[in-house]
């Protein structure tokens, strides 16, 4: 049931996701690209988690860090992606409340989880650089499994607030949420009661994860660069730039995204425009983080070649 009367109001007990395209041409052509896209995520991502994970030339910090990012590209990806696949083959995508409700907890917990991930690499690769004779002391084992618990508690503690806050407000005005997930603003744009606590609440917690993480990742980079640009080696000044790369590309798609998407005049902001930004941000940079990071780092690369041949001689 759809709606539920009780003292004579009506109560949303179910959304209708009205997904991403409703031209019933587009349907089966979206339906493989997603799938595909899905797909390669859901690979790439689960053979970073293992490789970095049993590999012993993986076993450094920047790795742990990134079998971490690995995890939450998997985790928010599979919040979104089946549903979004079940919208093309179903002619009314609905979505239970509760299933909603989990839907949004889990999708804001692994994309802040991720900002933070992406802000303890850069301060990775500041030690590194700047402070290669102290790494191993600085970036011990213990540092790494606390900066992650931290971040997991604390994301979690700030999905659980503001899932809480959008789902204690009335929802009466209607049930068809104009977006191919349960996100926020889609979903107040449905409450009838006062949402202001909530969008302060909001735009408060988003701003300080955004921010905070973002200036943490300027000043390791503005750091970086200064200790790059007095070295004396051409040679160690590209090695330096190359252990950053694949980090500062997955950044910049990120952070791009995300203030592409947040940080538009009121006047102007487009559930549309909202759809394609969450598409790449929750679909495409999970499959692309584990292709960068394994096409544009060696030991990867190495890793990646060492375990197919191990496969192949076993196979033999």
């Amino acid at each position: 049931m759809t709606w539920m009367e009780e003292h004579n109001l009506t109560v949303v007990t179910e959304f209708i996701l009205l997904g991403i395209t409703d031209h019933p041409e587009l349907q089966a052509p979206l339906f493989v690209l997603f799938l595909i896209t899905y797909l390669t995520s859901l690979v790439g991502n689960l053979g970073m988690i293992v490789l970095t994970q049993l590999d012993p030339r993986l076993q450094t910090p920047m790795y742990f860090f990134l079998r971490h990012l690995a995890i939450t590209d998997l985790g928010y990806s599979t919040a979104i992606g089946p549903k979004m696949l079940e919208n093309f083959l179903v002619d009314q995508n609905t979505i239970c409340y509760h299933c909603c409700a989990m839907q949004l907890a889990f999708f804001l917990l692994f994309v802040a989880c991720e900002l933070l991930i992406l802000a303890a690499m850069s301060y990775d690769r500041y030690v590194a650089i700047c402070r290669p004779l102290l790494y191993n002391t600085v970036m011990s084992q213990k540092l790494c499994w606390v900066l992650m618990a931290v971040s997991y508690l604390y994301c979690t503690f700030v999905s659980l607030l503001v899932t809480v806050k959008v789902f204690t407000l009335s929802f009466c005005r209607s049930n068809v949420i104009s977006h191919f997930y349960c996100d926020n603003l889609p979903l107040l744009s449905l409450a009838c009661s006062d949402t202001r606590e909530t969008e302060v609440i909001i735009l408060f917690l988003s701003a300080l994860n955004l921010i905070s993480s973002l200036l943490i990742i300027l000043l390791s980079y503005l750091l970086i660069l200064m200790a790059i640009l007095r070295m004396s080696s051409a040679a160690g000044r590209r090695k330096a730039f190359s252990t950053c790369g694949s980090h500062l590309t997955v950044v910049t798609m990120f952070y791009g995204t995300l203030i592409f998407m947040y940080v538009q005049p009121r006047a102007s902001h487009s559930f549309d425009t909202d759809k394609v930004a969450s598409i790449f941000y929750t679909l495409v940079i999970p499959m692309l983080n584990p292709l960068i990071y394994s096409l544009r780092n060696k030991d990867v690369k190495c890793a990646l070649q060492s375990s197919w041949s191990k496969l192949c001689s076993r196979g033999s």
